[in-house]
């Protein structure tokens, strides 16, 4: 029996179609407000393409429509090819594709319109919330049902990182969801003062730890020894690995708080807990680089592979920025500047992004019947797009964000404001202008992308196709 007959890839071609769909949306609504802060007018004196209803959409988008369908798509087509199970409950599985979807629109719609918690990465209304935690608790009775009926004793490393991702982002949704509802599209947070900001920084840090960070390195470990067709490095690193950031990571949430009514020892535990933090991301980071010993000629013609490396390059870099602005006296100069929107970038765009497209050029000709994809070309092609486009971006706004920070601390000898906030803002001009051309970059790789699978895709093996489309 073939992997065709053997499992659903129906649910994960789904979800590889929709990554890259949600990615273009998400990264063109990204590229038109970076676009709003350099010429203001694009705003339209509209409420709904205002830049503080369209900011919620983008990063909504991109990380649930983007980064979330691509990791529903990665762990249904690992978890099947390690558990050798094929998914558990093909129309769970069906329900999980269809109803992220909606969650997913109905952002699209509500967000513009303002309605909205007006918390960070928690935007949608309870109503929506709630829908969305019901596909969620569906998506891990697939996986780990599948994970039961495994045929192989072991359960692979890769699969544990999916597992608590899909664990502890239930919880933290849950928790930091908790309202009292007024009306189908408003609600109000059973939390308040500091309390409702810590347990939103509790869930929005872990979010970026959780969401965007371990069920990634889930990817990492299944793709990467793929690719290479290798090992990985050393399997009992990645197990401290899983053990030591699950288990440091839910703690660092108050680093995002220094500086405000949040008491100073819960702030401090936060700082401390981001710098013991680098320790298992690196290790990580290492695991995953050293997996190529041997191997490193083949980044010259190979730039699947070299996605998959420059992400874990990113993620060396941006693990080690956040526990260093974690620092407090770090974070007094970089927060609330455009330095924090870099770093976010630098994990999302370096890490998140560049390990999806790896991800995705190596799922997509095999879900498909293809040797590789329609055009190597185009994939080097979108390779150094999004590369430059990363740097661009994120050198940008360092360079912003210190200038701001500096700015706003000067001081003349009588106490009084160096520079007004007028001024700082005209000084960041050039950074928005550049940033605005590496998103461009970014965004032009994508729909290189798109177009690549879109002809792999079509000239796909039709009898492969539909003898999956049977089965499913």
């Amino acid at each position: 029996m073939n992997a065709a007959e053997h499992y659903n890839y129906r649910v994960v071609r789904q979800f590889v179609i929709m990554t890259i769909f949600w990615g273009v949306v998400g990264m063109s609504t990204g590229l038109l407000i970076a676009s709003q802060l350099v010429w203001p007018a694009l705003n339209f004196d509209l409420p709904w393409t205002s830049f503080g209803r369209l900011r919620p959409l983008h990063t909504s988008l991109v990380i649930f429509g983007f980064a979330g369908s691509a990791q529903f798509a990665a762990s249904y087509y690992a978890v099947q090819r390690t558990c050798q199970a094929r998914l558990y409950a093909n129309a769970l599985a069906s329900f999980t594709f269809w109803g992220w979807q909606a969650v997913i629109l109905t952002m699209l719609i509500t967000l513009p319109l303002g309605y909205t918690t007006t918390k960070e990465y928690a935007e949608l209304e309870f109503t929506g919330a709630l829908f969305m935690a019901v596909v969620w608790i569906a998506y891990g009775i697939v996986f780990f049902g599948t994970v039961m009926r495994r045929q192989t004793k072991h359960i692979y490393v890769g699969n544990w990182f999916f597992g608590a991702f899909i664990v502890v982002i239930a919880i933290l949704h849950v928790v930091n969801h908790l309202a009292i509802p007024v009306s189908w599209f408003k609600s109000y947070s059973v939390y308040s003062g500091a309390t409702d900001a810590m347990v939103q920084w509790w869930y929005g840090h872990n979010a970026v730890g959780f969401f965007l960070t371990t069920g990634f390195l889930g990817m990492m470990y299944y793709f990467v020894p793929k690719q290479v067709n290798r090992p990985i490095y050393s399997y009992r690193l990645s197990i401290v690995h899983f053990w030591a950031l699950i288990t440091l990571y839910i703690w660092a949430g108050p680093h995002h708080l220094h500086y405000t009514a949040l008491p100073d020892w819960a702030q401090s535990l936060g700082m401390v807990m981001s710098i013991i933090l680098l320790a298992p991301s690196w290790g990580g980071m290492i695991n995953g680089m050293m997996t190529l010993s041997g191997s490193w000629h083949r980044l010259r013609t190979d730039p699947t592979l070299r996605f998959l490396v420059v992400s874990l390059a990113f993620y060396g870099m941006s693990t080690f920025e956040g526990p260093m602005m974690a620092i407090k006296t770090v974070n007094a100069l970089s927060h609330y500047t455009d330095w924090t929107i870099g770093h976010v970038h630098a994990g999302a765009l370096g890490w998140v992004a560049m390990i999806t497209f790896g991800a995705l050029y190596h799922l997509t000709p095999k879900l498909h019947g293809r040797e590789q994809m329609h055009s190597i070309g185009l994939v080097n092609a979108h390779f150094w797009l999004a590369t430059i486009g990363t740097v661009l971006y994120i050198a940008s706004m360092w360079v912003n964000g210190i200038t701001q920070g500096l700015m706003w601390r000067a001081i003349n000898e009588d106490g009084t404001l160096t520079y007004s906030f007028v001024e700082a803002l005209e000084a960041s001009h050039p950074g928005f202008v550049v940033r605005m051309v590496g998103g461009l970059f970014f965004l032009a790789g994508m729909l290189l992308m798109a177009y690549n699978t879109w002809r792999t895709v079509r000239v796909g093996d039709p009898v492969s196709q539909r003898l999956n489309a049977r089965i499913a």
